[in-house]
C-alpha cells in the first residue's frame, strides 16, 4: 500500500507530484538574473510612478517613446522604459498606483501550519490531499512532506487583519479598512459565515484540528503535534 496509515474510500495517486523549496528557486532566479547583469533592490517600497515623454531625438530605434520613474519612500528613483508589477499582498494597491485597476482585491487569510513529531513522521509517506469541496472556496487540510523530511499538516484559512498579520493579534487599521469595506468580502462571509467560524474555532483549539486530521489518518493524536509555521495568503 502506498499509504498504508490513511483512509479513505478511493484516492487518485499522482506519482509525479513533489515538494520544492521555493525559497531555494528564488535564490536561483535571482543568481541567475545578477549573471545576466541585472541588479535586485531590495526594502524598496514604491510609492509612485511618474511616466515622461521621451524626445524622438537621439532615441534608439525601437526604443519606448515614454520613461518610467519608480519613486519609493525613501525618496529613491528608479528609470525603465518597461515595468511589470508582481507585488504579493500588496499587488492591487501597486497596481493602483501604476494607473490600473485595483481589481481583483486582496483579502489576507492567515494560514496556519501544524507539524507531526519526528518519530511519527512514518505515517505519512507522500502528499495527502483531500478532494476540495466545490460549495466551499477553501482546500481542505493537506499533510506535506517537506523538503527536510518534516511533516507539515494544514494550512487553514483564518481571516487576517493585517496584509502581514502572522499573529492571531497583529492588527493593521488600514489593511483591516479597506477588507471590511471590500464588497466581494461581505458577500464571502455572509454565504460562508458557518464555515469560517468553524475554522476559527479549529485555530484557537488544537484538538477540533487533530479530529479533522484523524479522518485521514486515525493514529494522529494529539501529543504527535505542534503549532509551527504560519503564512499570510489570499
Amino acid at each position: 500500500m502506498l499509504e498504508p496509515h490513511c483512509r479513505g474510500i478511493q484516492a487518485i495517486h499522482s506519482p509525479y507530484t513533489g515538494i520544492v523549496d521555493w525559497a531555494q528557486v528564488a535564490r536561483s532566479y535571482a543568481e541567475d538574473f545578477r549573471t545576466a547583469g541585472g541588479d535586485i533592490y531590495t526594502n524598496f517600497e514604491v510609492e509612485g510612478f511618474k511616466v515622461e515623454k521621451q524626445p524622438s531625438t537621439g532615441r534608439i530605434a525601437g526604443e519606448s517613446d515614454v520613461l518610467i520613474q519608480l519613486q519609493t519612500r525613501d525618496k529613491l528613483t528608479l528609470s525603465s522604459s518597461h515595468v511589470i508589477t508582481c507585488c504579493g499582498l500588496h499587488s492591487d494597491r501597486v497596481a493602483g498606483l501604476s494607473g490600473c485597476s485595483p481589481e481583483p482585491r486582496v483579502v489576507p487569510f492567515r494560514g496556519e501550519y501544524l507539524v507531526l513529531r519526528g518519530d511519527r513522521c512514518h505515517l505519512v509517506r507522500g502528499n495527502i490531499y483531500p478532494v476540495p469541496d466545490p460549495k466551499f472556496p477553501f482546500l481542505g487540510v493537506h499533510f506535506t512532506p517537506r523538503m527536510d523530511g518534516s511533516v507539515w499538516l494544514g494550512p487553514n484559512a483564518i481571516l487576517a487583519f493585517s496584509r502581514e498579520g502572522y499573529r492571531f493579534t497583529d492588527f493593521q487599521w488600514r489593511d483591516f479598512k479597506e477588507t471590511m469595506g471590500f464588497r466581494g468580502l461581505r458577500k464571502l462571509v455572509m454565504k460562508y459565515w458557518r464555515y469560517g467560524s468553524v475554522e476559527m474555532y479549529r485555530s484557537l483549539f488544537m484538538a477540533a484540528q487533530v479530529k479533522q486530521l484523524q479522518k485521514y489518518i486515525p493514529e494522529i493524536h494529539p501529543e504527535d503535534i505542534s503549532r509551527y509555521y504560519t503564512c499570510t495568503q489570499s
